[in-house]
């Protein structure tokens, strides 16, 4: 039987979110912050290119709210980029004072260097080199680690959230979570006043990805198992440069390449993105991603390539070290040779619906980071903007929690885990495959270009899927790949679930069936009620 805990604040998942989120909150707080790895496993460690922020005089929070509202494609909400903008450069102080360190300009004026990228009309990317994930990430896991009352839990996978509505108590209330220690094996359980979920997005749903491997919709798929609506899930970002390479695992290249001068080339070494957009390489990430899958599938290629090496090789050096590093590991050198490159699934864009406090449907239950749904990014993410999103939301729910901190009383008592009726699986393959053959569909007939057939073809796959998983999960005791896989398959059908209620091309959804882009613009919104996948 595995332990019980108790906290004022329990933060599931440990990228710059729910880290933020800890480090806000009062020192009288008791914290638990888990880890599905180490606390230094989450995307935000791999986030090359840096933070959007109003920094310059000669930028604006108008122009920048603008570049939002207009990457967004109609569907953001104004006021949650409104207060997004406003707080950012509150956000990146905040960073400094914990001591990250931003690159700076060369001269001795000590203002640090900001670049620009796709979709933005102003140098507004603050970053630290091209590793500002890692930079930010190594910072405030440092922090955390020196506050006495956070507890960190690492190797540990939510398996499902506790209400009072699935233990039959009256009113609307998370007061914990059953969490499967990796290590032990042992199911255990936490319990708290308030519960976080910052565990990122799901690209993991899809064959080819930038992610780690932890990013499998965790949260969303809790959420929603727990009567939280979710909306937008068909915005699926894909990254247009991942690097090409056969041993290159989830390797992104920097949307900062194309900001510095960066081409886009055909085999044949032309630039071909003139033809899709004024803006040619600077375009946003949806325009690119379809421009270079159009052309693949044109040629029949398996990759094209994004050339930096008309550049000085030491201005290539200085300001993407880690790309230079790690494309040398695999033979190219970016000073002289093209990067082969493939779109990838990249950013959820979705998620489970929230306020600007970060509160979801349920009490006490808040969702902050590419979980969230909060109306910022639209039917299309900024370049920049997500690691923006992470940290001004992280504020303001831990601000919220802080504000009625001794209002909510210690939570009921929840029963422990029980497995009695379960036994362990000796059929481990079926998991392997299933995992393959969603992931796969996904990628054929839930990406980059749709139409309804193939999400039709979609659909009736996961519902075969879904009701595999549910048996083995009936079965079987659970496991950190029966846990992640669940998880994908509700996250996939709901994503698969929203492309088909769109009946238009908006932003990251283009289906051949619907080119058009209707007059109105309405957010898909799901709610659980109507789905069976409700437990």
């Amino acid at each position: 039987m595995g332990a019980t805990y108790h906290h004022d604040v329990l933060i599931i998942g440990s990228g710059a979110a729910g880290l933020t989120v800890a480090l806000n909150l009062p020192e009288t707080a008791r914290i638990a912050v888990l880890s599905k790895s180490s606390l230094l496993s989450g995307s935000t460690l791999y986030a090359q290119g840096g933070i959007a922020a109003v920094l310059h005089d000669n930028d604006s929070a108008k122009s920048h709210i603008e570049d939002t509202l207009v990457a967004g494609a109609g569907l953001c909400h104004r006021n949650a980029v409104k207060f997004t903008v406003e707080n950012s450069k509150p956000a990146i102080d905040w960073l400094l004072k914990l001591g990250v360190s931003f690159t700076k300009l060369e001269d001795e004026s000590d203002e640090y260097h900001l670049t620009k990228e796709g979709g933005h009309s102003h140098r507004r990317v603050i970053h630290a080199a091209d590793a500002t994930g890692k930079a930010v990430s190594t910072t405030l896991n440092d922090q955390v680690r020196m506050r006495p009352n956070i507890d960190v839990f690492e190797n540990r996978v939510a398996i499902d959230l506790i209400t009072h509505k699935k233990l039959f108590l009256p009113g609307n209330r998370c007061i914990g979570a059953y969490v499967l220690n990796r290590q032990t094996s042992h199911v255990e359980l936490f319990q708290a006043r308030f519960i976080v979920l910052a565990t990122g997005g799901a690209s993991k749903a899809y064959l080819y990805t930038s992610n780690p491997d932890g990013a499998t919709g965790d949260g969303i798929a809790m959420a929603w198992r727990s009567g939280c609506r979710v909306a937008n899930m068909e915005f699926n970002q894909f990254h247009p440069t991942c690097l090409y390479h056969p041993q290159a695992k989830a390797y992104l290249i920097t949307e900062a390449v194309r900001g510095e001068g960066g081409y886009l080339l055909l085999p044949n070494g032309k630039r071909f993105m003139e033809k899709f957009d004024k803006r040619k390489e600077l375009a946003p990430r949806d325009i690119v991603a379809r421009a270079i899958d159009h052309e693949m599938k044109r040629l029949g290629a398996d990759h094209l390539y994004l050339d930096i090496s008309h550049k000085p090789a030491e201005f290539v050096k200085e300001h993407f070290p880690t790309i230079y590093e790690g494309c040398l590991k695999f033979g190219i050198d970016i000073t002289k040779d093209p990067i082969p490159i493939v779109p990838a699934a990249h950013y959820t864009c979705g998620g489970v619906v929230t306020d600007l406090n970060g509160a979801s449907d349920v009490n006490q239950l808040y969702v902050v980071g590419e979980s969230s749904f909060t109306g910022l990014h639209g039917a299309n993410r900024l370049a920049s903007n997500s690691l923006l999103e992470c940290l001004v939301f992280a504020s303001a729910v831990a601000k919220d929690i802080e504000r009625q901190f001794y209002a909510i009383p210690a939570p009921p008592k929840a029963p422990t885990w029980d497995e009695s009726l379960v036994t362990d699986s000796d059929e481990d393959v079926v998991l392997s495959h299933n995992w393959d053959e969603l992931r796969r569909f996904m990628w054929d007939y839930v990406g980059i270009v749709r139409t309804t057939k193939r999400l039709q073809r979609a659909k009736h796959r996961v519902d075969l899927l879904a009701q595999e998983i549910k048996d083995y999960y009936s079965n079987y005791k659970v496991t950190n790949d029966l846990l992640e896989l669940r998880n994908l398959v509700t996250v996939s059908d709901l994503i698969i679930c929203s492309a088909l209620q769109r009946r238009e091309s908006r932003g990251l959804h283009f289906t051949l069936d619907y080119p058009e882009q209707q007059k109105k613009a309405k957010d898909t919104v799901l709610t659980p009620i109507n789905f069976s996948e409700r437990e």
